[in-house]
């Protein structure tokens, strides 16, 4: 049973708990929210449109379950990816949806189980239920199931009311639904005079095993890595690993050793204070451990050596390989049953045929017997009359010795008469004999002829889906070409249009160079006259501060000329001095001023002349 298989399951229970009118059928918007739940809990992307599309022909009627088979297998099945998401949780989904529908209960009543209890047992029964709709669980399953229950709780299982149970007129002859066997739990005919909580943990601890593939658990000694110290740990087995966590409420995961083919388990003498030990060796790594008891030792090395076992063999769950097993005992016992039954009623046949002929040769015998009884009579009669004719008259002696004689004669025929009955009955029964034998070839003849034609009508239904396919395959290849070619079409629209669009921006490129270098030109000239200006400026700063230098007491000043001879120099404690030095110096940066904004202004105008001419204006 594959990872399809059991999701169908849960699924199946899911739509038909929509299905509230019981038609077979339900509305696409319930289907919307069962697709997005589903593809919540399986944890693939949801595409609310592909509903809508995949039944466009049908938007107005209910989509019933062979029409929502499609979308979900395409969809959403398709797209699972196993170990991506908790099986629990989609068990969860369906089975909220189906209880709130057909699981009614007592609730005053003390033997109703609680909610988890009946949701495990819900899980339980569609792993080992038979993979036929609507799902049904063969009495075999069940007694097994109970079983495992009872062993879990440490009581003895009691057949007598499981035989009760299945000779009520509720319970069907191929199987029972899951409510059916919730109704039976609920009633407290298996569980009777058990602690609740006590048969909690044991459906827990089944459902573990069962649906969660845990081979065996418990408490071990293991032996640290580094430390080299005894810690007891809570072991969880199942067929592809080894867990390990701090207590039994496996909160704290403490390790995993994974098995493989390569992986063995040896029992160790007892050492270091320690009893009952074993060793699990990997590639890498040897863990050692140590048991309670002996007991619990060898259940210990079995468990691990079957999960090694299963490894190799390729399987991934106990259970199912069990289930596996026992459906196929169940057919071979039912074939060898069917076998019986077909050899019992040949038997049959052919005791009654054997009755049939000795009913036949009874009659045949009674009517011999009777024939005697009259021939015997006859013969009285006839000695009667002889002698009667013999004392009456001695003298018609030759005529009664003739009658003797002619009586002997019909005696004689009477008897090939017989004798050839005899010879007819023998002749009857080969012709019987004949006969069966040609109906038997008749029959198998008409069987061949049956199978010819059922094989014709496989052949010639293969065919037509053939040419369907072929049909629909041309038509997507014409699609596919028709599309092809438009995209060419575009792509070569878009191609030129790119290429005219990339020379425009290369003749646009070499106008921006130009007019760059020509920008370039014009900068250098303007930072050449700025270098020869501010070479002027100092040049007339240092005249300035030559002219401007103060003259001490007795000094005389340097005549530059005949109009300066005259002239005289106030000295730096003149207040007079000091405003006209001042008003001299916001002169000459007035004038720097002006000089600079004129420069700037001559360059301003060269640029407006060079952007009239058609240049690019740079900033």
């Amino acid at each position: 049973m594959d990872l399809r298989s059991e999701l169908l399951k849960s699924i199946w229970y899911g739509f038909t708990a929509l299905d509230l009118e019981r038609s077979g059928k339900v509305s696409k918007s319930q289907l919307k929210v069962l697709s997005h739940n589903l593809c919540t809990v399986l944890s693939i992307p949801h595409d609310p449109v592909a509903l809508e599309e995949h039944f466009r022909d049908d938007d107005d009627g209910p989509v019933s379950s062979q029409g929502y088979m499609p979308y979900l297998n395409k969809y959403i099945l398709d797209k699972v990816v196993e170990g991506s998401f908790v099986k629990e949780n989609v068990d969860e989904l369906c089975w909220t949806l189906t209880a709130k529908k057909n699981y009614r209960t007592d609730k005053n009543s003390d033997t109703v189980l609680p909610e988890k209890d009946a949701f495990r047992l819900w899980c339980l029964f569609n792993f080992l239920s038979e993979d036929k709709y609507p799902l049904v669980m063969v009495p075999d399953e069940v007694e097994y199931l109970l079983k495992k229950i009872c062993m879990a709780i440490s009581i003895e299982f009691n057949c007598v009311e499981l035989e009760d149970f299945f000779s009520q007129d509720a319970v069907q002859q191929t199987g029972i639904t899951v409510w059916v066997f919730l109704e039976m739990m609920n009633s407290g005919k298996i569980t009777k005079g058990i602690d609740q909580s006590v048969t909690s943990m044991a459906i827990e601890e089944v459902y573990r095993e069962i649906v969660g593939d845990v081979l065996k658990e418990g408490y071990l000694w293991k032996k640290g890595q580094l430390r080299r110290n005894w810690k007891e740990r809570w072991f969880t087995l199942r067929p592809s690993n080894l867990s390990y966590y701090t207590g039994e409420d496996r909160k704290e995961c403490q390790g995993n050793i994974a098995l493989d083919g390569n992986c063995c388990v040896e029992v160790l003498p007892d050492r270091d204070g320690k009893r009952c030990m074993f060793c699990l060796k990997t590639i890498s790594k040897t863990y050692e451990m140590s048991a309670s008891d002996t007991k619990q030792r060898q259940e210990w090395t079995t468990a691990i050596q079957t999960a090694i076992r299963l490894h190799v063999e390729g399987k991934t769950s106990l259970h199912k390989d069990l289930k596996l097993k026992r459906r196929e005992q169940r057919e071979q016992r039912e074939k060898r049953q069917q076998a019986k039954e077909e050899e019992l009623q040949t038997l049959r046949a052919l005791q009654e045929e054997r009755e049939r002929k000795l009913a036949e040769l009874e009659l045949l015998k009674e009517a011999q017997k009777q024939t005697q009884a009259l021939l015997e009579q006859d013969e009285l009669r006839r000695r009667q009359q002889h002698e009667q004719l013999q004392r009456a008259l001695e003298v018609q002696l030759r005529e009664a010795e003739e009658a003797r004689i002619s009586m002997q004669a019909e005696m004689a025929l009477k008897e090939e008469e017989a004798e050839k009955q005899r010879k007819r009955i023998k002749e009857l029964e080969e012709m019987q004999k004949r006969l069966e034998e040609a109906l038997q070839q008749e029959i198998k003849a008409r069987l061949d002829e049956e199978d010819f034609r059922l094989a014709q009508a496989g052949l010639l239904a293969e065919e037509e889906e053939k040419m369907k396919a072929l049909m629909a395959l041309q038509e997507e290849q014409e699609e596919y070409i028709l599309k092809t070619k438009r995209e060419k079409q575009e792509l070569r629209q878009e191609m030129e249009a790119k290429s005219r669009s990339l020379e425009e921006a290369h003749r646009q490129l070499e106008e921006v160079r130009a007019n760059r270098h020509r920008v370039d030109q014009d900068v250098v000239a303007a930072q050449r006259k700025l270098r020869q200006a501010s070479t002027n400026v100092k040049h007339w700063n240092v005249q300035m501060n030559r002219l401007m230098r103060p003259i001490g007491p007795g000094e005389k000043r340097p005549s530059l000329g005949g109009s300066f001879s005259s002239f005289q120099v106030p000295t730096q404690r003149d207040p007079g001095l000091r405003l006209r030095k001042r008003s001299e110096s916001e002169d000459r940066d007035e004038e720097s001023k002006e000089n600079v904004g004129s420069r700037a202004g001559g360059d301003s105008e060269k640029r407006q002349s060079s952007n009239s001419n058609g240049d690019m204006d740079i900033p």
